[in-house]
């Protein structure tokens, strides 16, 4: 579950390393309830860059826009399953939706099929 203010790892070569989420998109909270907006693997997230290789072609002053490929709290499955992985890691897209970098690094989770993520799982190496 990726909230307001988490750190993500960049797994793509579009030149940022390091990310800190500052709002999720397309989750509202509840009425009267103290919950706040928790996005998951497939969903989209802007976040301000915090690390970044110097041949990087982002600006750091931007917001910019995320998909979330990874997180460290388990997915269920509708088999039963769960998947989780050791790292919170995402991938930077443009305003259409595809991805910046041209290469994904990791293991990608299977549940961006279903969100209609398929550029980013066919740069992938490796789908859980």
């Amino acid at each position: 579950m990726i909230q307001q203010e988490t750190m993500l790892d960049i797994a793509d070569n579009s030149g940022v390393r390091l990310a800190l989420c500052i709002k999720v998109l397309g989750r509202g909270g509840s009425r009267h309830k103290k919950t706040r907006p928790v996005a998951g693997v497939g969903d989209v997230v802007c976040v301000a860059i915090k690390k970044s290789l110097p041949s990087c072609q982002l600006d750091d002053k931007k917001v910019h826009k995320c998909v979330i490929i990874r997180t460290k709290s388990p997915v269920k499955r509708p088999d039963g399953s769960y998947v989780r992985f050791d790292s919170n890691a995402a991938v930077m897209i443009d305003n259409e939706g595809n991805p910046i970098g041209t290469r994904i690094f990791g293991a990608v989770a299977r549940e961006l099929r279903e969100k209609n993520y398929m550029k980013i799982i066919s740069l992938a190496s490796e789908v859980v």
